[in-house]
């Protein structure tokens, strides 16, 4: 019996640590939650009491952030959508900084082309001052947009903030657009699209505004 409570310990320490190595922030916080209440109880077990204090201080801050993140998550207060002209240098600079996560992601985008094209209206998406998610649009005409470019950082994925672009569409409309289009690929999140309200259409995922 003792044998196995170690190894539940072990367990509770594991995650705590192996949650440290976490970019996204949600996974970070189940993960830590998760290995602060095994070794909470851990150490209740054994009445290691500074240590049960310490972790269970862990318990009600990652409980708090966890409630708040989940809170906040599709909260218009929080994340804000920014229409910048392609060629703004601040968002030059966020692509520039993640064109390696970008490529990855979305390898048929390039931002070169698209500082040089007035035909692509691009949306900056913040949680208060940091910019977390780039959404680029190009105008096929006829108030079609065909979106080129919906990325999100790593940290902030599990929240897909890309939402506040396509569910109000308040951004879109201004931009012109009537319909955004979205073309299939292997990479391509279809659940994710489903939630945004698009629908396939031949080749393409449409959402009309």
């Amino acid at each position: 019996m003792q044998t196995v409570i170690e190894i539940i310990g072990w367990v509770g320490s594991i995650l705590i640590v192996w949650s440290l190595t976490q970019a996204r922030v949600l996974r970070f916080r189940w993960m830590n939650f998760a290995g602060s209440v095994i070794a909470t109880a851990y150490n209740v077990l054994f009445e290691i009491w500074p240590f049960a204090a310490m972790n269970g201080a862990i318990v009600i801050i990652n409980a708090y952030w966890l409630t708040r993140l989940y809170r906040e998550r599709h909260d218009t207060d929080v994340y804000k959508v920014l229409a910048v002209g392609p060629e703004d240098p601040f968002l030059q600079h966020v692509l520039a900084t993640h064109a390696q996560d970008i490529a990855a992601h979305q390898p048929s985008f390039a931002a070169r082309a698209m500082s040089q094209d007035g035909r692509r209206a691009t949306f900056l998406i913040t949680r208060g001052d940091e910019a977390v998610g780039v959404v680029a649009v190009r105008n096929e005409g006829a108030g079609t947009g065909l979106v080129e470019l919906d990325w999100v950082k790593p940290r902030f994925r599990d929240f897909t903030p890309g939402e506040f672009v396509y569910r109000d569409s308040g951004a879109l409309k201004q931009a012109g657009f009537r319909r955004v289009e979205i073309d299939t690929h292997e990479a391509l999140d279809r659940e994710y699209l489903r939630r945004m309200g698009f629908q396939t259409r031949g080749t393409r995922w449409v959402r009309e505004l």
